[in-house]
């Protein structure tokens, strides 16, 4: 079964794009070395991958995308800077 993520980039200019894809690497590659990234991308590269989540569908992948979207920077980067804290304490308990 396919897994679609939902990914937020951080551009080199300190925006942030989010989007969706089946391959998070190649989709990052893309974004950062091909005429196949976003037009919004291509311009503000590198981008950096600074947050992802995994959904089992398309659908529920382009409704969290959405919701994502309507966020404002603060909010975006709250989801972000909580990210990484738990993903640190996960990894440090094991």
């Amino acid at each position: 079964m396919t897994k679609y993520h939902l990914y937020i980039l951080k551009c080199s200019d300190r925006t942030l794009y989010a989007g969706i894809t089946t391959n998070l690497n190649r989709r990052l590659r893309e974004h950062n070395g091909t005429n196949l990234g976003a037009k919004y991308t291509t311009g503000r590269r590198p981008v950096k991958l600074v947050y992802h989540q995994k959904f089992a569908s398309r659908s529920e992948a382009s409704k969290a995308e959405a919701g994502i979207k309507k966020l404002s920077r603060r909010d975006k980067l709250a989801i972000i800077r909580l990210n990484k804290l738990y993903v640190k304490d996960n990894q440090s308990a094991k």
